[in-house]
């Protein structure tokens, strides 16, 4: 049997098992995004020349690329007021509420300073402090983003980073949409930039006359601000590379297809690069989710961008089990893994990389993108293997602090020196021998001091 069983219908069918299934599955799971060599070409080029031109060359870029004219790069305290009095009072209601839910929920786990103490005077620790300055980048284009400035920008105001800027281009009128504005005063950012792509990335990390560099750059965008970040990184810190928006639904027979079907097209809506995949054990559920595909995508708005998605990465995959489609997801690592099942606790025992997982049937990916609390900035393109959601540790640095005393040196240093003499690094040993000399200098004058008392009693 062939791993495609069906031609028709919104999403490619694949059954698992079949002939040339292995192959097709690999290239679902293969979908990191791909620079070509002249998007990182002319990506290096924008960032040398922001480096030289400053300013001067970032207006420039700006005219060009966000298509903006401006006066100021930076939105001034009047026009920041007055772009937020004109938000709906309903929506800048629902602003606050996800500002509220999300500052609640990364106050809980906030690292802290800590030590050990060891008998003999050894302390060990570390010391938590946040970042200095941070870039928060949030792309314009096909959508408005509030609910990207919430989740970048609460974590670093939870920890009391000292200076939060964000960055998005403006509107060919010069205007940046009253909601990001709005959203940017919810969540704690100090300054606002009217600039986007990758000369926006430049201008975080290298500064300009108008812009202060940063420390740390994060924010999703578009394969250009995903490579500038990659090219500055060293000289910035930076969160990941963000890639498209990915979903994967694991459905039994509990599950509501009409539900199911929305939970895809819900994530593909977001672009055409995004990877939406249904993993289900019943051949009836693939079928009448297909059917709700179909019927859902009629009269929707953004159904061009929905069937490109689903044209691209994105399938739906009929398993043996549902211990196959965990296995099949822990290999995809998707950025949302939705657990559509009867049981959803018991299949999340052997969920292995996920960026997050959405339990049961009512528990749609959009809540989590505005409301449940925890960040909706998640690891993408299979990197939920080893990377993440954004959280208040993003924001934080920590020092290891050590203090050592003579009595714990006394006791430690032979067996540094002979590991410093094994690497070959006969300073390390030196820098250990001329204490240990004068401990053992001061222990024999003690001694001495000690026996010479004892003779004169």
């Amino acid at each position: 049997m062939a791993a495609r069983t069906s031609a028709k219908g919104v999403l490619p069918v694949l059954q698992s098992g079949a002939a040339g299934f292995e192959a097709a599955f690999r290239r679902l799971v293969n979908r990191r995004r791909e620079e070509t060599g002249d998007v990182e070409k002319n990506t290096r080029k924008i960032i040398e020349g922001l480096r030289e031109g400053g300013d001067e060359q970032l207006f420039a870029f700006i005219r060009k690329f966000d298509g903006a004219e401006i006066d100021s790069i930076e939105v001034t305290h009047e026009e920041w007021d007055e772009a937020v009095e004109r938000v709906d009072p309903a929506d800048r209601a629902a602003l606050g509420k996800a500002a509220t839910r999300v500052r609640e929920f990364h106050r809980r786990r906030i690292p802290s300073s800590w030590e050990m103490r060891e008998e003999g005077g050894g302390n060990y620790g570390y010391r938590v402090r946040p970042l200095e300055r941070v870039g928060v980048y949030v792309p314009g284009g096909k959508a408005l983003y509030p609910s990207t400035v919430i989740m970048n920008v609460v974590p670093a105001s939870c920890v009391e980073v000292p200076e939060i800027f964000m960055a998005t281009p403006a509107g060919p009128n010069g205007e940046i949409a009253p909601e990001v504005l709005m959203a940017a005063r919810v969540a704690g950012v100090h300054r606002v930039f009217k600039m986007g792509g990758a000369h926006a990335i430049a201008a975080f990390a290298y500064g300009t006359e108008s812009v202060p560099h940063v420390d740390k750059i994060v924010g999703p965008g578009n394969v250009w601000v995903a490579t500038a970040k990659r090219l500055v990184f060293g000289d910035v810190g930076i969160d990941s590379e963000a890639g498209p928006s990915e979903v994967v639904v694991i459905a039994d027979k509990s599950a509501t297809p009409a539900w199911v079907a929305s939970d895809l097209i819900s994530q593909a809506e977001h672009d055409e690069m995004a990877s939406a995949i249904l993993l289900t054990p019943l051949k009836g559920m693939a079928t009448r989710v297909q059917d709700q595909l179909a019927k859902q995508l009629k009269g929707f708005e953004r159904s061009k961008i929905v069937r490109k998605a689903f044209s691209g990465r994105s399938a739906i995959i009929v398993c043996k089990d549902l211990d196959e489609c965990v296995a099949l997801a822990n290999r995809h690592a998707p950025e949302h893994l939705v657990l559509a099942v009867d049981s959803p606790d018991t299949l999340l025992k052997d969920v292995r990389n996920a960026g997050a997982v959405f339990l049961g049937h009512y528990s749609p990916v959009a809540v989590g993108d505005y409301l449940a609390g925890p960040n909706h900035v998640l690891p993408t393109g299979g990197t939920a293997r080893f990377f993440s959601p954004l959280g208040v540790e993003d924001f934080l640095k920590r020092m290891s602090v050590v203090r050592v005393e003579a009595p714990k040196l006394r006791e430690l240093g032979a067996d540094v020196i002979r590991l410093a003499e094994l690497e070959g690094f006969p300073g390390h040993a030196k820098s250990v021998e001329l204490r240990l000399q004068k401990i053992r200098k001061a222990r024999r004058e003690r001694e001495a001091a000690r026996a010479e008392a004892e003779v004169e009693i």
